[in-house]
């Protein structure tokens, strides 16, 4: 699908600009388990997928820089690059904070045009934004031979998203964006960034989203809440024990110790995080083992703490994820990303999938009144050229 669609992206740039492009594609990211950790020093396991952004990038020997959204139809140009800074327009962020990041780590940044558009479905919790930046810090990196290694390209797209969209997010969506595998999940270590590969067989068991189709309001504000809770939890952990930097060093024990002090609220936020961190590393034993009953039971245990104990859930995903338990071939089942909407993330045995979107889709609808979007992912390579 990628090399389909930069083939139009390519066309596109060719008939605007007058030259040829480089052509690149950057994956979106599911997360299989591991969520909320990544803030509190913990650790992730996500995947690039094929739904992703594609990228017609070249220097035009200007000053001039121009930015075209292809699937909006919509442009913006600056007459050089000392006019970079926080636009209005809201897709141009993603790709201005890029080239403000290069600024800022001493790379003169020449006139440059882009065309870009993607499969990454907008709102389901894919990434669509972390796609965006590291699709053009990769090409930027190639076109200025400006010779930065993958995770200082993931820290980029990480600091473009915080200065100029204004989301303070993790590494996770860039770093899994950046350094996929073909075949393989990745644990990544969010304190220390060390990481390792696990293989994940996509013909034993397929990656199906479904889409609950509402974002409630509360998701920003409660998230920025629920950090505030967690380092409350550590600030006063760190008055009692030695060695504790975040949640990722404490132990329940020691959370139980302090839970008169911190009270159950903050109690139950942090020993969700504690316990969350343990779901991943017995999550990956299970993948060594080729145990999917074993993963998917550490997914339905996440989904349970972030429904309980992080109080992250709604409505909607609970009754996808109870419906997919209910459902033949069905391995886990969670909520994904942020939460207060958005998707979960399903584990289905490939003979199962018409089967498990058919009965979940009733469910949903008959419950909500809802239509369910589903997506059907496979896990891909990380951010590159297309030939």
């Amino acid at each position: 699908m990628s090399a389909t669609l930069a083939q139009a992206l390519g066309a596109d740039f060719q008939q605007r600009f007058g030259y040829a492009p480089l052509l690149v594609r950057a994956p979106g990211r599911v997360n299989l388990i591991g969520e909320h950790t990544d803030y509190n020093g913990g650790f992730v396991l996500p995947a690039a997928v094929d739904k992703e952004a594609v990228f017609a990038v070249g220097l035009n020997k200007g000053t001039q820089i121009r930015l075209v959204a292809h699937d909006l139809n919509e442009t913006l140009e600056l007459a050089n690059a000392a006019e970079i800074a926080p636009s209005a327009t809201h897709w141009a962020n993603y790709l201005l904070g890029v080239a403000a990041q290069f600024q800022l780590r001493g790379i003169d940044v020449p006139g440059f045009d882009c065309v870009f558009a993607g499969t990454v479905p907008l709102g389901a919790g894919m990434s669509s934004s972390a796609a965006i930046e590291c699709g053009l810090a990769f090409a930027l990196n190639e076109l200025l031979k400006a010779g930065f290694e993958k995770m200082e390209l993931a820290r980029i797209a990480q600091f473009a998203e915080h200065t100029y969209a204004g989301v303070q997010c993790g590494i996770m969506d860039q770093f899994a964006s950046l350094f996929g595998r073909d075949g393989h999940v990745v644990r990544l270590d969010c304190r220390s960034l060390d990481y390792e590969y696990f293989p994940f067989d996509t013909q034993a068991a397929r990656i199906v989203l479904c889409n609950s189709g509402v974002k409630h309001s509360l998701a920003s504000s409660e998230y920025n809440t629920r950090r505030q809770e967690c380092e409350r939890g550590v600030s006063v952990l760190q008055q009692h024990y030695e060695g504790i930097g975040s949640l990722r060093d404490a132990t329940l024990e020691q959370l139980e110790a302090v839970k008169g002090e911190i009270g159950g609220t903050v109690y139950r936020r942090c020993a969700y995080v504690v316990q969350e961190n343990a779901r991943v590393e017995a999550a990956c034993q299970c993948l060594i083992a080729g145990d999917l009953a074993g993963f998917g039971k550490e997914m339905y245990g996440s989904h349970a703490g972030l429904r309980d104990d992080y109080e992250v859930s709604c409505a909607e995903l609970d009754v996808l994820v109870e419906a997919a338990q209910k459902a033949p071939g069905v391995f886990g089942a969670r909520m994904m990303g942020g939460g207060f909407g958005g998707c979960t993330i399903n584990l289905v045995a490939p003979d199962k999938v018409d089967e498990f979107i058919a009965s979940v889709s009733k469910v949903y609808e008959e419950k909500f009144g809802l239509k369910l979007e589903t997506y059907q992912t496979t896990i891909v390579a990380g951010v590159g050229t297309v030939a």
